[in-house]
């Protein structure tokens, strides 16, 4: 089990996030944070540490998520 996963209590983001994200990915959910947190989850997501940050692929999109403070950067589909 990764850090990502121990920690998943510990993922938020920003109101800037929360429309960056609805935006990239075309989705209208009430809850951002918690549709990552079940995306990150997903027995099928694939999670790596690249410097300061995590990327979960799963489901042609690409979560990013700062490695130290749990916060959700971005997240967009893959190109």
């Amino acid at each position: 089990m990764n850090d990502l996963i121990e920690n998943i209590n510990k993922l938020h983001t920003t109101e800037m996030g929360i429309e960056r994200i609805k935006r990239n990915l075309s989705i209208d959910v009430e809850d951002v944070v918690d549709w990552c947190k079940a995306k990150i989850l997903s027995q099928e997501a694939a999670i790596e540490r690249k410097g300061k940050n995590w990327y979960v692929y799963i489901d042609h999109c690409i979560i990013t998520v700062n490695a130290h403070a749990y916060t959700i950067i971005t997240a967009h589909k893959e190109k």
